[in-house]
C-alpha cells in the first residue's frame, strides 16, 4: 500500500521534462512554493507534493496527464498496475487538499494576488487574480466566492429529509434507504442555479435589517469565520444504528465503526465515507455569502467530519442542523437554556427548556412522521470555547425546523424584537437563544412564530 507519510520526506518526483529554470520564473510556480512553504502545508509533505505535482504538469502543459490513477503512481509510490476504484487515496487527500487551500487563502495568503483552486471533478488546478475575485463577489451578490465553491458548489433541487423519509420505510428493504442516498446526492449535481435564483427575489438589504448587528459579530472583525453544514450521512448511520453519536466519538471517528443492517460493502463504504449534507444548508450558506459583512478571505467552508476542536477556540462559526447531524452544536450549547435531545433508538427528538419561564412549556416534540405536524427550532448565538468569538447556531427537529430557523434568520421580522433588545447602545450584540415554532408541510416550514427567547 506504499510508504507511510512519515517516511515520505523527499522533493515531489517531478516528471524528467520539467524545465525547472522556466517554472521559477512563473508566478503560477511561485505561488505554489510559497503555498507549500506555510504552516498550513508545511507539516504535510503528501499534501504539498500532490499540489506541486498538479501545478507542474499544468504548466508544462501536461494537464490531460493528470489523473486519479497517475496521481497516486507518481505522488503516493502506488504501483501502477493499482486499481483507484479499490483505493481512494487520492480522493481522499484532493479533499484535504481543497480545504487547506482555502485556510490558506483565509490566512497567510489573504493578501496574494493570485489564487489556486482545485474545481470538483478533476485534479486540474486552476488560477485566478485575486482582484478578479473580489470584483466579482462585489458586482454579483450571488456570486460564491472560492473558500466555499472549492469544496461544494452545487445545492440540491428540493428539500429532501432523508431522516424522515428512512423512518417511513419501516420494513422495507434497505436497499430503498440507500436509493435514498442516490437521489439526494445526484440532486446536489443539478440545482446550484435554482437555489441561487429562490435566494435573489430578497434583495441583500431585506436580510439585515436588525440582524445587522448579528453579522458584524460574526463577520465584521479580523478573525476567520468557519461555517458548518449539517452531516446528513451520520444522521442516516444513527437512524440505520438507532444510536446517536456523541461528540467526543465523532471527532475521532466513531462513525465508521457503527453498526449496520447487513449492506453490500460499497454502499457501506459510501455510507461511512461521503459527504452528504441538505438543501437547507445549502442555501444557507449561500444567503451568507451574500451579506454585505460576509469576508470571503476570512470565511472556511469546513465539513463537520473535517472540525477540530482548535478552529472553535477563537474563530467565529456558524454550525448548521442539530447534534444528531452536527455534533459539534453541543459545543455551543453546553450552557443553553435551549437544546435538543434525542430519545432512545433515534425514535424522536426533544427541544428540552431547562428553565421554563411562565407560559412556556419543559419539553417541545415534534411527531416526524405525521406529513403535516408541529415542529420546533432555535436560533442561539452563544460564546466559542474561549469566550472571545461567537458561535451561530441554527438547528430544527427536522429539516423543516431547521429551514424555519434559517428563514426567521434572513428575513427577521419576526425577531426583529428580540435581536434589538440583545443589542447594546453601542452596537455590540449580546448573546441569545430563539425559540421556534413552525407547520412542517412535507419537509417545508410554514407560519413560523416565537415562542421563547433568553437574552445574557
Amino acid at each position: 500500500m506504499g510508504r507511510s507519510a512519515a517516511a515520505r520526506e523527499e522533493k515531489v518526483p517531478l516528471p524528467p521534462t520539467v524545465r525547472l529554470s522556466v517554472l521559477d520564473a512563473d508566478p503560477r510556480w511561485q505561488l505554489s512554493q510559497r503555498i507549500v512553504a506555510s504552516r498550513h502545508f508545511s507539516k504535510s509533505p503528501l499534501l504539498s507534493k500532490f499540489l506541486l505535482y498538479i501545478v507542474a504538469e499544468t504548466l508544462e502543459e501536461r494537464s490531460n496527464e493528470i489523473t486519479e490513477h497517475q496521481i497516486g503512481v507518481r505522488v503516493f509510490d502506488r504501483p501502477s498496475t493499482y486499481r483507484t476504484v479499490e483505493d481512494n487515496i487520492v480522493r481522499n487527500y484532493a479533499r484535504q487538499l481543497r480545504r487547506r487551500l482555502c485556510e490558506y487563502f483565509a490566512d497567510e495568503g489573504a493578501s496574494d494576488p493570485l489564487r489556486v483552486d482545485i474545481p470538483l471533478g478533476g485534479y486540474i488546478p486552476v488560477f485566478v487574480a485575486a482582484s478578479d475575485m473580489a470584483w466579482e463577489h462585489e458586482r454579483h451578490g450571488n456570486a460564491i466566492p472560492i473558500s466555499i465553491r472549492a469544496e461544494h458548489p452545487y445545492p440540491a433541487a428540493k428539500p429532501v429529509d432523508l431522516s424522515s423519509r428512512l423512518r417511513s420505510l419501516g420494513n422495507r428493504p434497505l436497499v430503498l434507504a440507500l436509493l435514498l442516498i442516490v437521489y439526494s446526492s445526484a440532486l446536489l449535481s443539478i440545482a446550484w442555479f435554482a437555489a441561487v435564483r429562490v435566494l435573489n427575489s430578497h434583495p441583500a438589504h431585506e436580510m439585515e435589517g436588525a440582524a445587522t448587528p448579528l453579522w458584524d459579530a460574526l463577520f465584521g472583525k479580523a478573525r476567520i469565520t468557519y461555517i458548518v453544514p449539517a452531516d446528513a450521512g451520520l444522521n442516516l448511520l444513527e437512524d440505520l444504528s438507532q444510536r446517536p453519536l456523541p461528540l467526543a466519538d465523532y471527532i475521532h471517528g466513531g462513525y465508521s465503526g457503527m453498526k449496520l443492517p447487513a449492506m453490500d460493502s460499497h454502499s457501506e463504504d459510501d455510507l461511512r465515507s461521503q459527504h452528504f449534507t441538505s438543501f437547507v444548508d445549502l442555501q444557507t450558506v449561500s444567503a451568507l455569502a451574500r451579506l454585505p459583512q460576509y469576508d470571503p478571505q476570512r470565511t472556511v467552508l469546513r465539513f463537520p467530519r473535517d472540525l477540530r476542536l482548535d478552529d472553535l477556540r477563537n474563530a467565529n462559526a456558524v454550525i448548521i442542523g442539530s447534534v444528531g447531524s452536527n455534533p459539534w452544536t453541543a459545543v455551543a450549547e453546553s450552557n443553553a437554556n435551549f437544546r435538543i435531545v434525542y430519545h432512545e433508538g433515534m425514535q424522536g427528538a426533544t427541544i428540552v427548556n431547562s428553565k421554563p419561564l411562565p407560559g412556556e412549556e419543559a419539553n417541545y416534540i415534534s411527531h416526524w412522521n405525521d406529513p403535516v405536524h408541529e415542529t420546533f427550532a432555535l436560533i442561539s448565538c452563544l460564546p466559542n470555547l474561549e469566550g472571545s468569538g461567537r458561535v451561530l447556531v441554527l438547528q430544527g427537529l427536522d429539516v423543516a425546523g431547521t429551514q424555519a430557523a434559517a428563514e426567521a434568520l434572513f428575513h427577521p421580522d419576526a425577531i426583529a424584537p428580540i435581536l434589538r433588545s440583545a443589542t447594546r447602545p453601542d452596537g455590540s450584540l449580546r448573546y441569545f437563544e430563539i425559540l421556534l415554532r413552525s407547520t412542517s408541510i412535507e419537509s417545508g416550514a410554514a407560519g413560523t412564530q416565537v415562542i421563547g427567547s433568553r437574552i445574557y
